[in-house]
């Protein structure tokens, strides 16, 4: 049997126990005291992120609750790079609200409930800029999105375009599988704006981010338009999309167009189809090589081609095809030319404003007749708009050959005819 401790010894040991509660109250009273400081506690958390991100982050006031699902709200978010002249994000508002497993396992466990974003602004040369400082990553992790993301007012800056209105809507998001999102926004490269609104699909989202092909699809409308025109279109996109550092690549690509050409007295439907490569990168979409397809009505003829398009600042093309048959919209052929079915091999060549008011040159035969021509397309639209009252001559510049033309009963032989436009300047040599 133990003997009894005496009295002294247990005098000791309560004194100690108490000092130990009372110096757990203590820092569990500085630590609510803390909590209940939601700028101090949230300004310690921001200079903990940027710190691993290498940015400076900061927010005008921060408010936050703990009971029941723990969630942030930042307002006048700043993210900037050190030393860098402009912020790569700001954002009216932000909000994240995460489980506690996620806060327990310090990020282990990449679950998020919901994140919203208020008119963030994007600077894109400053995030390419901060990427590049970034060392590479072992792992590519993104996270389980609960009740999903929702970004609303947003907006991308790029040196010469920008994407204004920019609103997503994403239900929930899972690492493996499906994503389905809804994108808003109005692409602007003045004097071009377009405007769309997309549903997109991603089939294995942590595939995508790592750099491997990936099923992507997408559907919805979109309108190209400057001052005296608009196309309303309906597009599909698919394919196995792979992304890299600061490109995309969808290998093959199909894109399908339905679309109607309007202007002041002018409005023309026609379908385009483009099949193969599609790569981006320095803000260009790019199809080296494609197969195109054109589906068209009234001036708009049926077509098909294959060659390259370059779509961005500028649009690029060269395509050789062939023309099924000559529009009855277009100005009468002379005999014989007019009773022959054969196709006609054309190729287009063009380089300038999307909107096609530069030159572009085309090349076009049937049978022995060729034809070489130099045109502004807006021009020639307008032309054919007014052929019934206006003048014979269309606006460009070019030559036609051909062995045989009937004209008012005569017959003329050997024919050559050049015409020239005085608005189309002479080609370079």
């Amino acid at each position: 049997m133990s003997e009894a401790a005496p009295p002294r010894r247990i005098g000791k040991r309560l004194l100690r126990l108490a000092a130990i509660l009372a110096a757990i109250l203590l820092v569990l009273l500085l630590v609510a005291g803390w909590l209940l400081q939601p700028q101090r506690a949230g300004g310690f958390l921001l200079k903990q992120l940027g710190n691993s991100l290498g940015l400076e982050i900061s927010a005008s006031a921060i408010d936050y609750r703990l009971r029941g699902t723990p969630q942030l709200v930042l307002h006048d978010v700043v993210a900037q790079r050190p030393g860098d002249a402009k912020a790569l994000l700001r954002a009216e508002r932000v909000f994240v609200s995460l489980p506690w497993r996620t806060l327990r396992t310090r990020g282990a466990d990449l679950t998020v409930q919901r994140v919203e974003l208020d008119a963030p602004v994007l600077d894109l040369p400053a995030l390419q800029r901060w990427l590049a400082t970034r060392p590479p990553s072992a792992e590519t992790r993104i996270p389980t999105l609960v009740d999903g993301l929702r970004i609303v007012r947003g907006r991308i800056d790029n040196d010469d375009w920008r994407i204004e209105g920019l609103s997503i809507d994403v239900p929930s998001l899972h690492p493996e599988q499906l994503l389905r999102a809804r994108v808003r926004g109005r692409y602007v490269a003045t004097p071009m704006s377009i405007p769309a609104d997309l549903a997109i699909a991603i089939a294995h989202p942590r595939r995508l981010l790592a750099g491997a092909p990936t099923g992507v699809a997408g559907i919805g409308s979109l309108t190209i338009a400057n001052a005296d025109w608009r196309v309303p279109a309906r597009v599909f996109l698919a394919g196995p999309l792979r992304l890299g550092k600061d490109s995309a690549l969808m290998k093959p690509a199909r894109l399908g167009i339905a679309a109607r050409y309007r202007s002041a007295s002018t409005d023309m439907p026609f379908r385009l189809g483009l099949h193969g490569p599609m790569a981006f990168n320095s803000a260009t979409w790019r199809f080296v090589p494609v197969q195109v397809f054109l589906d068209g009505d009234g001036a708009i003829p049926d077509a098909s081609a294959r060659g390259s398009v370059s779509v961005g600042r500028r649009l690029v093309l060269h395509l050789d095809g062939r023309i099924a048959a000559w529009p009855q919209a277009w100005p009468t052929l002379p005999a014989p030319l007019s009773s022959s079915s054969s196709p006609m091999p054309f190729a287009l060549d063009y380089k300038g404003s999307i909107d096609f008011a530069d030159i572009a040159a085309l090349e076009l035969h049937r049978d022995a007749t060729r034809f070489d021509a130099r045109f502004r397309l807006p021009a020639v639209l307008a032309w054919l708009d007014d052929i019934a009252t206006g003048t014979p001559l269309p606006p460009l510049q070019g030559a036609l050959s051909t062995p045989r033309i009937e004209i008012a009963g005569a017959v003329l032989e050997g024919v050559d005819i050049e015409l020239d436009d005085p608005g189309i300047p002479p080609q370079a040599d």
